[in-house]
């Protein structure tokens, strides 16, 4: 997709390079994160109006360390370099970088030295984030001192007249107070950016081009319900009309009721051509007597690709399948020496596209989860719909720990119901990144009136996080949890016992399986 103004990030490693991107876009800026291989020919076509060089785990000494081509502060465009970027513009100006003494971890007190515009509206003696173990010693040629700390007393530089700036501390995180502000200023004052990247505009351009490139050919959507499959659907129905066919499988590992409400709210709000397909039996049968979590996954998938391609083939003059690829997805799967590591691998249909001879349609792969909610309250999707929590593919089997059976299903699926219902109905479900209940594969001793049980335990988790990355578990109210614990232990059949899960991520996963 064009875009009239950007934002480039050159990402050195750094695990808050996400976070960069995400303040830019806080700000209607369009942007992109590239390696810091990008080379000076690729930035040139890139156009930015603005470059932004991440930090990074390594010292600008480590053999290997990511390096810059000292070009790009010759292309006359405003560059703001970030603690390891910092010191890529030190070192390219003739500045020395050395080893820190003690690494600086954590918050200091910014100390501001003159007018500055990067810093206009900031007050002196603001908290700022460290995260370093080298420092200048030496000031790079033509640079002046903006800001120091107590152990950093070069902690911001400047050179105003070519509009390069260098920050010591991140002010990208959220522990840094005036963060946003000096963020916004590198964009607005230094760059002369105007904010215009909104939804009604990503609308407007993306119908427009998807228009040109399908043409008359037939576009097909696996709609498994989710948010972005859902916004995908509807941004596609508003471009091509009727030459979206969508196809939505029901694999019996929805939530409860799920598959009918999905198909009911575009049958009540919109009118997309659906077709639903019901295969639950398939689904079971074939996880029949399976625990193991990474065969639960290729079956479901294999499965999911068999059913689709059968319903699929029906329209052989379809030319396209849209997918709802997220960008921390594609930012995630792409892999590059010295920049952020490799989390997992996203396959959002499969073998798909290549199998069925079809090309691709992904028109959020530069998007966050946020961006795309905001896309889908501008189409007219309604409210509670947008704001559901995250669903993961494979549905309730990875929720449903071990052996997968109609009985253990049916159990988690009623657990699960009262938990989200309560959590609505106490005003928090928007407070939640996601939250949802897990049947554990345990049996353990209750009593229940005068009898003995021994029956199965329900986990129930709900996580805080930003775009899925890193999460830190919800701190309930304890009322809350036993209003939860009770209702779930009286009403589902087969439950004794309920607890509460306190793992954050990482180390833990927000999902169990």
């Amino acid at each position: 997709m064009e875009h009239g103004e950007s934002i480039l990030i050159l990402d050195f490693g750094s695990q808050y390079t996400q976070l960069i991107a995400r303040r830019v876009r806080e700000n209607f800026v369009y942007c992109e994160i590239h390696p810091h291989t990008f080379s000076l020919e690729e930035i040139k076509s890139y156009n930015p109006k603005g470059i932004i060089l991440s930090g990074g785990p390594m010292s600008v000494y480590d053999e290997g360390a990511p390096a810059i081509d000292a070009e790009i502060f010759k292309l006359g465009v405003p560059v703001l370099g970030i603690c390891y970027g910092m010191q890529l513009v030190a070192r390219a100006f003739d500045g020395n970088v050395e080893p820190a003494k003690d690494r600086e971890y954590g918050k200091a007190n910014l100390n501001l030295l003159g007018e500055s515009i990067l810093f206009e509206g900031v007050p002196d003696n603001s908290v700022v984030w460290m995260s370093h173990g080298d420092y200048i010693t030496k000031m790079p040629d033509h640079f002046r001192v903006s800001a120091r700390t107590t152990n950093s007393p070069i902690c911001a530089v400047e050179n105003e007249e070519q509009k390069i700036f260098g920050l010591q501390f991140h002010p990208e995180v959220i522990h840094s107070e005036y963060g946003k502000k000096i963020v916004n200023n590198f964009l607005f004052p230094i760059c002369g950016l105007t904010g215009n990247w909104n939804p009604k505009n990503f609308i407007t351009q993306s119908t427009a081009e998807i228009k040109e490139k399908v043409g008359n050919s037939k576009v097909i959507c696996a709609l498994s319900g989710g948010v972005d499959s859902s916004v995908a659907a509807v941004l596609l129905h508003e471009a091509i009309g009727e030459n979206l066919v969508c196809i939505h499988v029901d694999n019996g590992l929805m939530r409860k009721n799920e598959s009918n409400d999905i198909v009911k709210m575009f049958d009540d709000h919109f009118n997309l051509n659906i077709i639903h397909v019901d295969a639950t039996k398939l689904f079971l049968d074939r996880l029949e007597g399976v625990a193991d979590p990474e065969k639960k996954r290729k079956i479901i998938g294999n499965t999911f690709i068999d059913v689709f391609e059968e319903e699929a083939k029906k329209f052989d003059d379809a030319a396209y399948l849209v997918q709802g690829t997220l960008y921390p997805d594609v930012i995630e799967s792409v892999p590059v020496k010295g920049v952020s590591v490799t989390i997992k691998t996203h396959h959002n249909v499969g073998g798909l596209p290549e199998k069925m001879n079809l090309k691709l349609i992904e028109p959020f792969r530069e998007l966050f989860k946020d961006e795309v909610r905001a896309i889908g309250r501008e189409l007219g999707i309604p409210a509670d719909f947008i704001r559901r929590h995250p669903f993961p593919g494979p549905g309730l089997a990875v929720r449903v720990l071990g052996e997968i059976t109609e009985e253990r299903l049916n159990i988690l699926r009623e657990a699960d119901d009262i938990y989200i219902k309560e959590i609505i109905s106490h005003g928090i479900y928007d407070d939640i990144w996601q939250a949802f209940a897990v049947l554990l594969p345990v049996r353990t001793v209750g009593v229940m009136g005068d009898f003995r049980t021994y029956e199965n335990v329900i986990a129930i988790r709900a996580v805080v996080s930003t775009d899925g990355m890193t999460a830190d578990w919800f701190r309930f109210d304890y009322d809350f949890l036993e209003i939860v614990s009770n209702k779930i232990i009286r009403n589902v059949r087969g439950v004794n016992r309920v607890t509460y899960d306190i793992s954050s991520k990482p180390p833990s996963t927000i999902e169990w399986e």
